[in-house]
């Protein structure tokens, strides 16, 4: 299965903020959205990305300022990104391996969508409940 697959059953919709919104509205926007990350854009091209993680993070270094601070000042810069022709597979291996819950998706620079770990884990859960009532199926006939 692919991240395109993915994303035709979850939707491409991606909340994302600007890179100088204040931290106070980032987490407005977090529990707007009802999500555990942003995707932070400038001009539709993906500048960064922005957690709960980061904010926790960064309260721990700057106290009650991190309020007043933007986005751009706690916001991860190194974002890996996948395109939609990547296997469920593949991502859920980078996600495992690099500690990542969100990735972009990304198509000619512009960001398509958005997949988290919980999407991998029901789509590998799918995938192995398919593979199990085939085997049944098999079995049965046999």
């Amino acid at each position: 299965m692919r991240i395109s697959d993915v994303l035709r059953v979850k939707g491409a919709k991606v909340a994302t903020v600007d890179p100088g919104t204040s931290v106070a509205g980032l987490i407005r926007a977090l529990a707007e959205h009802n999500v555990g990350a942003l995707v932070v854009v400038d001009a539709d091209s993906v500048v960064g990305i922005v957690s709960e993680r980061d904010i926790v993070r960064r309260l721990d270094e700057r106290g009650g300022d991190l309020l007043n601070a933007t986005v751009a000042d706690i916001m991860t810069v190194d974002v890996v990104t996948c395109g939609p022709e990547e296997s469920v597979d593949a991502l859920a291996e980078t996600m495992t391996d690099r500690r990542i819950r969100h990735m972009p998706v990304v198509v000619e620079g512009k960001l398509a969508g958005i997949v988290s770990i919980g999407d991998v884990v029901k789509t590998r859960i799918s995938q192995l409940e398919t593979a199990r009532d085939q085997l049944q199926s098999y079995i049965a006939q046999g």
